[in-house]
């Protein structure tokens, strides 16, 4: 039988400090995302929590991290409006938190793809299917640095979600690359990016992001807890 775990208090480091190394003891399962305790009750009470599951034995994004919840709470905190008739995509998506969150929290007449590589497939696949949001929400790979997909280049995303994205300096100019090939999609898209400064390497990638996009610090009410622990919210545009 799976396990099942509740949703942890706000905390952003409650799903654990740093990518790597993976806890020995985190074992798949299913875990309770409560958005009402989350976010100060937003929602009915008896309303349904979002299901993930997670499997680290997929890798490292087989489990939720902080910036995916910070992530999580900005968008559905502050941006319902912007949401109902936006084109959603998520990259690096791991089990698709955030996509999936947008997805089932707004009658949004938009679409919904959720992102990552190959062994990420049917974690998400799975996720959409445990949150009944197949007619919603599809998952793709989209391998960063390489051609985007038919599905991606139709949808022509207007609201690019990203978590934790920044982990590995030699995926910094492909991801940059992707960054890019989004933005041309759609002039005025915007991407909604959070990601933890873990070492000198990610300055690198912030520098190489100014050049090519405009960049601004979002605003947010929990900014003061998770600046602490240096997860950094940003919105990129392209540059005029």
């Amino acid at each position: 039988m799976l396990s099942r775990s509740p949703s942890p208090e706000f905390s952003p480091l409650a799903f654990g400090e740093d990518l790597v190394p993976i806890p020995a003891h985190k074992h798949a399962g299913i875990t309770e995302i409560d958005l009402n305790k989350l976010l100060g009750d937003l929602f009915p009470p008896e309303h349904p929590p979002l299901l993930v599951y997670e499997d680290v034995g997929k890798g490292c994004g087989g489990q939720l991290w902080p910036a995916g919840m910070v992530l999580m709470k900005q968008m559905i905190r502050y941006h319902r409006e912007t949401l109902k008739n936006a084109r959603i995509l998520e990259l690096g998506a791991g089990g698709g938190l955030v996509g999936l969150a947008v997805a089932k929290e707004f009658a949004f007449d938009g679409s919904t793809i959720i992102t990552d590589q190959e062994c990420m497939l049917d974690l998400m696949a799975r996720n959409v299917v445990l949150n009944k949001l197949g007619s919603r929400v599809s998952s793709l790979i989209l391998n960063w640095g390489e051609p985007l997909p038919k599905e991606v280049i139709e949808q022509k995303p207007n609201v690019i979600l990203a978590a934790d994205c920044v982990y590995n300096e030699t995926a910094f100019a492909p991801l940059i690359s992707t960054l890019e090939e989004l933005l041309e999609l759609c002039n005025d898209a915007v991407i909604y990016f959070c990601f933890k400064y873990r070492r000198r390497a990610d300055r690198g990638f912030m520098m190489g992001a100014r050049k090519r996009f405009k960049i601004d610090e979002i605003e947010d009410e929990d900014r003061k807890i998770f600046s602490r622990e240096n997860l950094f919210l940003y919105t990129f545009r392209r540059k005029e």
